[in-house]
């Protein structure tokens, strides 16, 4: 990758590193579904006007649910049942070792001997997490991250499924082999495809979240709410849909449409990094051993399993989400 590219892709984990802190500062005002609602209103709002809608599927429905609903709707939970943004963006990362099992099982991928023992080591981590509950990790928010991991992980399946779908329609459109190979249009397609997948994929979040915050938060929905809403959460709510979803994520797939997928993807290990650090300088958490051994833990798990070693690939099956 280039410097500029490189650069970009730091500037990216940071900020999805430091939006952690943002969400937390969002749940002083909020509830945590209704913050999540307005997230994906504003993220898909007036987006939806000019993207084109992607083809209206299961797989289409499992991604919003996965990556959306389940995955923040149960990360805001957790961060407004006490656990801290830091340990919140570490223990997410379980969602690799999680989305490698579910590529395993439901679309026939192989699993290499390192891809085992990062899980492994990751798991062990885990452990140490699960024996320090309490303070900044409640039982509650461990298992509501441990949720969203999930969640995520089936959104991400769904995604690929999505991807694939969309790269075989547009082939079959194509009568031209070399119309078919690998160009920069081609990639600017892909980024703003998975652009429409998120615009859209929020607007149906953003229904789902709206009636489950309007059943379980009903004393929520009044004027008051949003007119005595600090400024910080606010600005916190900003950050979260136009700098964190949409300039994240834009600058992140065209990174993707740019760059091979294992150049640009390890640079999502910053993500728990930064946010630990930004964690402990803007809200004061405090790091103790356990932390650091589990972050090193999870890290080098996450590291261990993003190593490639040719592989063959596992006969696929007609395993479907």
């Amino acid at each position: 990758m280039t410097p500029i590219y490189t650069a970009l892709a730091v500037l990216v984990t940071f900020i999805w590193g430091v939006n952690f802190t943002f969400i937390a500062w969002g749940l002083e005002s909020f509830p945590p579904l209704m913050l999540t609602a307005l997230r994906f209103f504003f993220t898909a709002v007036p987006l939806v006007l000019f993207l084109k809608p992607p083809t209206f599927n299961r797989t289409l429905l499992i991604y919003a649910i996965g990556t959306f609903v389940m995955q923040y709707a149960f990360v805001f939970t957790a961060l407004h049942l006490g656990a801290s943004p830091g340990l919140t963006a570490l223990l997410l990362q379980m969602q690799i070792f999680i989305t490698v099992l579910l590529a395993y099982f439901i679309l026939g991928e192989a699993v290499s001997r390192m891809q085992i023992i990062g899980m492994l080591v990751g798991v062990l981590g885990l452990s140490v997490i699960a024996l320090n509950l309490g303070g900044d990790m409640p039982v509650a928010g461990f298992v509501c991250i441990l949720i969203a991991a999930v969640g995520w992980s089936f959104g991400n399946i769904a995604s690929k499924q999505a991807s694939a779908q969309a790269t075989l329609k547009a082939a079959q459109r194509k009568t031209d082999v070399a119309a078919i190979a690998p160009t920069t249009g081609k990639n600017k397609t892909s980024a703003l495809s998975a652009l429409a997948l998120v615009a859209w994929g929020g607007l149906i979040a953003c229904v789902i979240l709206t009636v489950s915050s309007l059943m379980f938060e009903t004393d929520a929905w009044q004027l008051a709410t949003f007119t005595d809403a600090s400024l910080k959460s606010w600005l916190s709510l900003g950050f979260i849909v136009y700098i964190s979803t949409l300039v994240g994520f834009g600058l992140w797939a065209h990174l993707l449409s740019q760059n091979t997928t294992s150049k640009v993807m390890p640079f999502a290990l910053l993500v728990p990094v930064f946010g630990m650090t930004t964690s402990v300088v803007l809200t004061g958490e405090v790091v103790t051993w356990w932390k650091l051994l589990a972050m090193i833990l999870i890290l080098s798990g996450l590291l261990l399993a993003n190593v490639k070693f040719g592989i063959r690939k596992k006969p696929a099956h007609k395993y479907g989400v």
